[in-house]
């Protein structure tokens, strides 16, 4: 297995609309080893195929604590949502920012297994919300979207600081090994 490497914002790819997945094949199925492998050794619980530069509708989450539960959801939409709550989100692609969204509690979400069949499952709680979350990213949605403007304004100047910061570190040790 394969780690791939994740897409952080403001990368312009993390915006494509994901493609259904119409071949079950094993092409597929070792991507999606390797997005679990991913997944577990970036110690998250969401990863959308999105976010690791292939846009087809492929989504991994391990809501477990041990990481011993992994999911796969193939073309995944959503059926049914109910009780909506605020929830904290956080996200790979958005290193070190944590906020809270409305989103629907409960859901009944339609999706293909790994080998094409069709699948019904009713999520509630974390596996819920997780999931929502990385099929937002299958639309080019980041959770941040969500947010009111006022945070999305405080986000985005944290970030945008947080890149003047690395810029300058990285001057900084370019300069530096310049000198005799």
């Amino acid at each position: 297995m394969t780690r791939l490497t994740i897409l952080e914002y403001p990368d312009p790819r993390l915006r494509i609309r994901a493609l259904p997945v119409s071949d079950f094949d094993a092409d597929l199925g070792r991507l999606i080893d390797d997005m679990l492998e991913t997944l577990h050794a970036s110690r998250a619980i969401g990863l959308a195929a999105t976010q690791v530069d292939v846009h087809r509708q492929i989504v991994a989450i391990d809501v477990s604590h041990g990481g011993d539960a992994p999911q796969v959801f193939i073309n995944p939409q959503t059926l049914t949502g109910s009780a909506v709550g605020l929830v904290e989100e956080s996200c790979l692609s958005l290193p070190g920012i944590v906020d809270n969204v409305k989103r629907p509690t409960r859901i009944r979400v339609g999706f293909h297994d790994r080998t094409g069949a069709p699948q019904v499952r009713d999520l509630e709680g974390l596996p819920a919300v997780c999931l929502q979350h990385e099929m937002d990213h299958l639309r080019g949605i980041l959770f941040v979207d969500r947010l009111p403007l006022i945070s999305r304004l405080r986000i985005r100047g944290r970030l945008r600081k947080r890149r003047q910061e690395t810029s300058d570190r990285a001057g900084n040790r370019t300069a530096s090994q310049a000198r005799p």
